[in-house]
């Protein structure tokens, strides 16, 4: 009998870590130096046991509050819905949560290719894929939106993000062998009449879905904002960005002569069927309602408070 009840406190342990304390299973498995595969197995027992109970919901259901947030949300800015994501204990807290929705949303959507962003918050989506070897399932084509940012950040390097979610679905990946920004219009002319700019463009034109990142003015990593707008931004009142797009409050999006960004033309992002806007935990309430106003997002993921702020702007 005692040995029954010391593999229920076991199973029940093992079950905590992984559901409420977001242990990974490599994390468990080191804590009880046991393999990987046995902490898989011990979870499956925990649930054929009646420990743990898993209740199957779409995402975008939320809970009653939520749901009425998101509504509230759908009415004012004609998105076709998304999901508030209850804040957690801390920030990081608040993104995995948001991390682990959009990955269920973006599998909900049922669609053939996917567009992926860059960005803080996207980094953690593709990380909770890579470090839980979670299988996502997106469709046949992945491809970056943008150009490879030029910081020691793996969140910013589009290629890498792709390839992660490519190795982790049955997609097969497209690369952007490109900076996001070009110093000149010569620059940019010369990258879009390569091969590979030109395959990565047919692919934005078949898109299904793109995963966006909404962040905020100003940005960090800055990205040579002052390069490419001058004090531009800072006159017409930017509040933030998507891509690296940037917006005021009322949706408009600030153009400047000297930016040579390579990334999807918004004319193309206007014509994807589902443009899926992702907010982090430190994303400002005027960031993303000034998204929101421009059009180009018909589906939201942000935690609680920060659609909330959006509301009360």
């Amino acid at each position: 009998m005692r040995k029954q009840d010391d593999k229920i406190s076991r199973l029940v342990n093992i079950a905590r870590l992984y559901y409420e304390e977001d242990k990974t299973q490599s994390e468990i498995a080191s804590r009880y130096q046991i393999s990987r595969p046995m902490v898989s197995k011990l979870l499956e027992e925990a649930r054929k046991l009646g420990i743990v109970t898993i209740r199957i919901k779409n995402p975008a259901e939320g809970s009653g509050d939520q749901e009425a947030l998101v509504e509230q949300v759908r009415r004012t800015f004609g998105v076709y819905g998304g999901v508030a994501v209850a804040d957690g204990a801390s920030d990081s807290a608040t993104n995995a949560a948001v991390s682990q929705t959009a990955f269920c949303y973006l599998e909900s959507l049922e669609e053939d290719s996917l567009g992926l962003g860059w960005g803080h918050i996207i980094g953690d989506l593709v990380a909770y894929v890579e470090r839980e070897n979670r299988t996502l399932k997106v469709g046949s084509r992945v491809c970056p939106l943008i150009g490879n940012g030029g910081v020691g950040l793996k969140n910013y390097h589009s290629n890498e993000l792709v390839r992660v979610i490519a190795e982790h679905s049955q997609a097969k990946p497209e690369f952007l062998y490109s900076p996001a920004c070009m110093s000149s219009e010569q620059e940019l002319s010369l990258i879009r009449e390569l091969d590979n700019y030109r395959t990565v463009y047919n692919d934005w034109e078949r898109l299904d879905v793109a995963l966006v990142n909404i962040g905020n003015f100003p940005s960090v990593p800055d990205f040579a904002t002052e390069a490419r707008f001058g004090d531009l931004l800072v006159r017409r009142k930017a509040v933030g960005r998507i891509l690296n797009y940037f917006v005021d409050v009322e949706g408009r999006v600030i153009h400047s002569d000297m930016d040579f960004a390579v990334q999807i033309p918004l004319e193309l992002l206007g014509r994807v069927r589902h443009v899926v806007g992702i907010c982090s935990a430190n994303t400002k309430g005027r960031a993303l309602r000034g998204a929101l106003r421009t059009g180009y997002i018909n589906h939201v993921i942000a935690p609680e408070h920060v659609m909330q702020a959006a509301m009360e702007v």
